[in-house]
């Protein structure tokens, strides 16, 4: 395990689950720290701010990190947290950027409540296995042109050279709408604003963007695995971008 992947899984289970801020400040964090987590302040102070209330409310605290992936200077996790003896589930999606001795410097995440009901798949719990490391960056490149040509240029005869006609969907919007990726995108308007960051390891790829969805705007992890140059299963996460006014730091990206 590289020292940044460690660092942000410390984040996560010795801050957020054990609550040993300090131990997270002082040796996961870089000298700075930029957050762009709606609700939570800016800098190391904004952090330790806002778990010390986090602790108060959720006294009993469960963390799962289903998935991790790395690329470069990045860390992607998939984690679900279980809050209170499960009377609050919620899902996240997070990368988090290092500086060159792996401590953490900067977080983005979106967050999604765990359903009560599944309607089909399950929106985080599943199996993981990274392989094709050669093809990375290759399935980066197909994810980002599907994003930007099907996803944002409407270039819809495009999309299953891209995507797999038998893709699992995990995605908890288009399970209880019965609806797939393409059929979404025409009927409600879904629009690529822009492609903030696109993360992976071999055959998982992630994309962080600014998402038009019947006018409003959401920020929205999408993480992706690919076979063979296609897209054969999906998750998300989706969250309303804050106006600038609503602001605690420097905003979602």
């Amino acid at each position: 395990m590289s020292e940044k992947l460690n660092n942000a899984k410390n984040l996560y289970i010795r801050g957020i689950q054990d609550g040993e801020i300090e131990e997270v400040l002082s040796c996961y964090m870089g000298e700075s720290y930029t957050q762009h987590s709606t609700g939570v302040g800016g800098g190391k102070e904004g952090f330790k701010a806002f778990f010390i209330d986090f602790f108060k409310r959720n006294p009993k605290r469960d963390i799962q990190i289903i998935r991790a992936i790395e690329d470069g200077e990045f860390v992607f996790l998939h984690v679900l947290q279980n809050l209170n003896d499960g009377s609050i589930k919620w899902i996240t999606m997070d990368i988090f950027r290092a500086d060159n001795n792996g401590r953490i410097v900067e977080h983005w995440d979106v967050i999604d409540a765990y359903p009560e009901k599944i309607v089909k798949e399950d929106p985080i719990l599943g199996e993981f296995s990274i392989k094709d490391l050669e093809k990375n960056d290759c399935n980066k490149k197909r994810v980002r042109l599907f994003l930007t040509e099907v996803l944002q240029n409407k270039e819809s005869d495009k999309y299953y050279d891209y995507v797999s006609e038998d893709i699992i969907e995990h995605s908890q919007w288009l399970q209880d709408k019965n609806i797939d990726f393409k059929t979404a995108a025409d009927k409600f308007g879904i629009y690529y604003d822009f492609v903030f960051k696109v993360i992976g390891e071999g055959n998982y790829v992630v994309a962080y963007s600014q998402v038009i969805v019947e006018g409003k705007a959401y920020a929205i992890f999408d993480l992706f695995r690919l076979e063979n140059g296609k897209i054969v299963e999906h998750w998300d996460n989706r969250e309303i971008v804050p106006s600038r006014e609503e602001l605690t730091n420097s905003g979602k990206f």
